[in-house]
């Protein structure tokens, strides 16, 4: 790849992943205690991509302030800021001048994976075709627009989201793609909206143009949805997906960050991972897979079970955590109880005492207190 440029698909709402996307954009959604679109970031500086372009829409500028223009990564990263959306599609030709007739990737904000991104790159220049979709094997079609693929692996047909029985094909559009410059000949103008998976791969598959499907055997989940989100932080913990995981490795599945204080009496139960800055007070168990990010404060007594809990934010004396995701700077008080799946977002407060039912979810910015408490089972 003569100029090793790619495109970071960043400009999406996330509602899937709401309230967790309530006031952050979806690629800054943390994965042990990283942004995922900074693991995306490290695999591509891995495989030697140099020049980044990132479309944004949603918290644009939590994104940029993170990103910076890449020098922290050792790479160049640029933006480009869409008023309305253009699509998967109509973003990147919307900034069809930065790639200047070279080869590129196009890889979406959301992606968790450890792809070989430099063997399919081999894969598109052997077989010769203006594009190449990545392929990954599913075993629910239901969830995915699923491909159907000759011998060769050329592109022969689409199937959005069959149920198994009707399914033709088990390799899902995982919405990584290797482009040739002749594509932008058949996208519609700058401007206009236009999806690849609904509007440019039927109409290339109509015109017979040629394109090819690179099925990969690596690690790969879109956390575009609360149970892949959790799964997908789960996985890197237990090392299912190789990422750099923060922190320093005190024993076989535990990291802990920098500045962190843990008393006396704490339980902890591998794979846990704890940001920077944490304090674990005496007789708190941690029950992995756990992920507690910087600023956390873990009070006395305080017992969490398959929890993830983001930056900031305070979990009280005697309080449960179970199977549950906290957002940044909330504040669980004493003797709550987060039940499996419930979900809160960011800056909330759950009073003393107070019971989180199984699968709830709690918007950023709440107060729930014992008059609040049963009217939020929806």
């Amino acid at each position: 790849m003569s100029k090793n440029k790619a495109m970071v698909l960043a400009a999406g709402l996330g509602t899937r992943l709401r309230p967790l996307t309530d006031l952050i954009s979806k690629p800054m959604a943390p994965i042990v205690n990283r942004p995922v679109m900074e693991h995306i970031v490290r695999l591509l500086v891995k495989h030697n991509f140099t020049d980044i372009v990132c479309n944004l829409h949603w918290y644009p500028d939590v994104i940029r302030n993170y990103f910076c223009d890449g020098s922290k990564w050792g790479i160049n990263i640029v933006y480009s800021y869409e008023k309305e959306l253009l699509g998967t599609a109509g973003g990147v030709k919307n900034v069809e001048d930065f790639f200047e007739d070279s080869t590129f990737l196009v890889i979406s904000g959301d992606s968790l994976t450890d792809i070989d991104l430099t063997d399919a790159v081999k894969f598109h220049k052997e077989k010769g075709g203006v594009a190449t979709l990545i392929l990954t094997e599913v075993e629910d079609t239901s969830q995915y627009g699923v491909v159907l693929v000759d011998e060769d692996m050329k592109i022969k047909g689409f199937q959005e989201k069959p149920l198994g029985g009707e399914a033709k094909s088990n390799l899902a559009n995982s919405g990584i793609y290797i482009f040739e410059p002749e594509i932008f000949n058949y996208l519609p103008p700058r401007g206009q909206f236009c999806d690849f998976g609904k509007d440019l791969f039927p109409d290339l598959f109509d015109k017979n143009v040629l394109y090819y499907g690179y099925r990969h055997s690596q690690y790969w989940n879109d956390v575009g949805g609360l149970d892949q989100y959790q799964q997908g932080n789960f996985d890197a913990l237990e090392g299912k997906v190789k990422v750099d995981i923060p922190g320093k490795k005190i024993k076989e599945g535990v990291w802990v960050g920098k500045n962190c204080k843990i008393q006396e009496g704490v339980v902890i139960i591998p794979p846990v991972c704890i940001g920077d800055n944490c304090t674990i007070k005496k007789d708190a168990k941690l029950f992995g897979p756990i992920i507690l990010g910087n600023n956390t404060i873990v009070d006395e007594r305080a017992v969490l079970y398959r929890g993830i809990k983001w930056g900031s934010g305070y979990i009280g004396k005697d309080t449960s955590l179970i199977g549950a995701i906290i957002g940044y700077d909330t504040k669980i008080k004493d003797k709550a109880s987060i039940l499996e799946k419930a979900v809160i977002g960011s800056k909330s407060v759950i009073k003393d005492g107070i019971k989180i039912h199984p699968s709830v979810k709690i918007m950023s910015n709440k107060v729930i207190d014992i008059d609040t408490e049963n009217t939020r089972k929806n």
